[in-house]
């Protein structure tokens, strides 16, 4: 029974990671409602992560390589400074500082406090509005090319709002590419590679942690490395879709889909169905 929720798990992944709901507020709500009633934990939900990390890297392998290649070419000077490609690695490297440093600072929140129920749906809602207004309201003047350091730090900082769960990193890095005036699948391509350094960091950390302390959560090793594997097929399905979508629809639904979700989750812990943590 553990592993056949450990898979669910890793579908709801893979299914939510990209899109600007938020993978891991999901995981811990989806948790509540499986047989064993158990909040799956931080170190089950960034190791999964890493499973849709890695769709991110199939999927944009020839822009991430690339990226890597001219990157360390202007490091050693052999191409120009200012080369795009070289440019967006040094941006991506700006841009997971805040979430590194936050992310290991408030080790002890991520695990406990960020994981309260009522917090989650209430960022959800909070957070999918912001997204809302923004998108309705921003212009769509400026592609990835347009990114500068100042924009690429502000996305970062935004980034790390992320390890509140409800929040959404991908909702959170688009909603402030959006705010600065990027198209919308310019935000979702720029969120796409500033996560991979983060998430990825955040799951091997978590690995780490899991192997230092004898365990990956409540589902075993067998569990977690199902749930990564599924979350990485799905995650790819859902990239491909949502940069499809993107260039002819907005956020809209996934903004009615927060506020919808998170005025559940406040109802069933307001009538004892759900507890906070």
């Amino acid at each position: 029974m553990n592993f056949f929720e450990a898979i669910i798990l890793g579908l709801v992944q893979g299914l939510t990671e990209f899109l600007p709901i938020s993978s891991s507020a999901h995981l811990r709500i989806v948790g509540e409602f499986l047989p064993s009633h158990v909040d799956p934990g931080a170190t089950f939900t960034a190791i999964t992560q890493i499973g849709t990390e890695l769709a991110v890297l199939v999927f944009f392998a020839g822009k991430i390589g690339r990226i890597i290649k001219q990157w360390f070419l202007a490091l050693i000077g052999k191409v120009p400074r200012n080369d795009p490609d070289a440019r967006m690695g040094w941006l991506v490297i700006l841009g997971s500082i805040p979430i590194g440093i936050l992310g290991f600072t408030l080790q002890e929140y991520i695990r406990d406090v960020f994981r309260n129920l009522w917090l989650v749906a209430a960022v959800l809602i909070v957070f999918g509005i912001i997204l809302g207004v923004v998108d309705r309201m921003a212009s769509r003047a400026r592609a990835m090319d347009d990114v500068t350091y100042p924009h690429g730090l502000t996305i970062g900082i935004a980034q790390a709002l992320a390890l509140v769960p409800g929040v959404s990193r991908s909702g959170a890095t688009t909603t402030a590419a959006r705010a600065l005036g990027y198209n919308r699948v310019a935000a979702a391509e720029f969120a796409f590679l500033l996560a991979v350094p983060a998430v990825m960091g955040s799951g091997l950390y978590e690995l780490q942690h899991g192997l230092e302390e004898g365990g990956a959560g409540p589902y075993g090793w067998g569990g977690v490395i199902a749930a990564t594997v599924v979350a990485g097929i799905v995650g790819w399905v859902v990239i491909a879709y949502l940069m499809r979508y993107l260039k002819r629809g907005s956020f809209l639904p996934f903004v009615i889909y927060r506020v919808v979700l998170g005025g559940v989750v406040m109802v069933l812990l307001g009538a004892g169905v759900l507890s906070p943590l």
